[in-house]
């Protein structure tokens, strides 16, 4: 099964979609102007304190704004900037958090608005899971990449040195608030990024998606309203699918992985925040497309197809050298610590005929032969 394929046409007007977690459900709420309208925050719970958590780059464009439109519903509503970049996805950022909690004597009412992308977004749900065991957070993504991808499920982490996310919670929001005129400060580097997220959901679920994005990417890449409108609903649409399926990954939602298990080790093995985390899943989509070919579960024709799109949306198609000395071994042992993986046994997202994911293992040798062929330039 599959979830049904919309077509395009979307507006830019206020859309939502519904994640179906029983007494744990939310809207994700999509469109322009809902960073300053008062119906994006209707319905939250009151309290005396509010806690915007962002960062040095998204802090002077938005936290003002937001602060503003957070006032009349809370008596003080304070402000912590964290450092901007993967590479401060750590105890010691996420302490800053608690740090700003505990000065202001913040009690389990306080809600707490994710103001950023996918680290701040990630960070302030670990802190609103664990923070009084537990207090409301609002999930306010200003990257496309946490649009579509980060803010919506509830998983929450930071990083630790020998693995990408594996110290966290799930944990979920009462709310995503996708503003998509926060979009248009993106810098190209960071939208193409962004693009990796929204190119993983058709292979894995809705091709008739993948071919609209290859007809649509020029658009997307000039952010073109109605055509990121739609990418952010059917991604939004997809996941919400997914997750209310299996929301704490014990099967299904592992295939939202796709591009992951090569894309984590990229990360971890350059040093967080060298290459972009959508730029290594960008660069992991094609090395799991060669291994599902490998494995003879798709053509080269479809591994072509998807690397033609991944290389026009700006996203790197060769892998990076991990190991001069022994390459292949050292991503191999930065894979062995993702989170699929089983008794030290690599899982890997596949694509088991276009539009179908499936989640297995492969041999070693196997997996050591793509990464060679994608450490050499095409």
């Amino acid at each position: 099964m599959t979830p049904q394929s919309i077509p395009a046409g979307a507006t830019t007007g206020p859309q939502q979609v519904d994640i179906d977690l029983a007494d744990r459900s939310y809207p994700i709420l999509i469109g322009t102007g809902l960073l300053d309208a008062n119906t994006s925050y209707a319905g939250l719970p009151r309290a005396a304190t509010a806690l915007i958590v962002t960062n040095t780059t998204v802090a002077p464009l938005y936290a003002q704004r937001l602060q503003a439109a957070l006032a009349g519903r809370y008596e003080r509503v304070h402000t912590v900037e964290l450092p901007d970049g993967e590479s401060f996805k750590t105890w010691e950022t996420l302490n800053r958090i608690f740090d700003e909690l505990l000065s202001h004597a913040c009690d389990r009412k306080t809600v707490l608005f994710a103001l950023g992308g996918g680290v701040v977004g990630d960070m302030t749900g670990f802190a609103a899971s664990s923070y009084m065991r537990g207090v409301p957070f609002v999930q306010v993504p200003t990257t496309l990449l946490a649009q579509v991808d980060s803010s919506v499920g509830g998983k929450t982490a930071i990083n630790h040195p020998l693995g990408k996310n594996m110290i966290g919670a799930f944990y979920q929001p009462l709310r995503v608030i996708c503003d998509l005129d926060t979009l248009k400060t993106l810098p190209a580097r960071e939208l193409s990024a962004g693009l990796a997220e929204v190119i993983k959901y058709g292979p894995i679920a809705d091709m008739a998606f993948f071919e609209w994005i290859e007809s649509h990417l020029d658009e997307l890449l000039m952010q073109e309203s109605h055509a990121m409108a739609y990418a952010v609903r059917r991604s939004c649409e997809i996941k919400a699918w997914v997750v209310g399926q299996d929301e704490r990954e014990s099967g299904l939602r592992a295939i939202l992985n796709f591009g992951h298990t090569f894309g984590h080790a990229i990360e971890a093995g350059l040093g967080y925040g060298q290459w972009l985390h959508g730029e290594a899943v960008g660069c992991g989509l094609v090395m799991a497309a060669r291994l599902s070919e490998a494995l003879g579960l798709v053509d080269a024709a479809f591994v072509e197809r998807l690397t033609s799109l991944v290389r026009r949306a700006g996203l790197p198609v060769v892998a990076p050298v991990l190991d001069a000395a022994d390459n292949s071994n050292r991503y191999l042992s930065l894979m062995r610590v993702d989170k699929k993986a089983e008794a030290g046994e690599i899982k890997f997202v596949l694509i088991d005929g276009p539009g179908l994911a499936t989640v297995r293992s492969a041999p070693d040798a196997l997996v050591a032969k793509v990464i060679d062929a994608s450490c050499i330039p095409a």
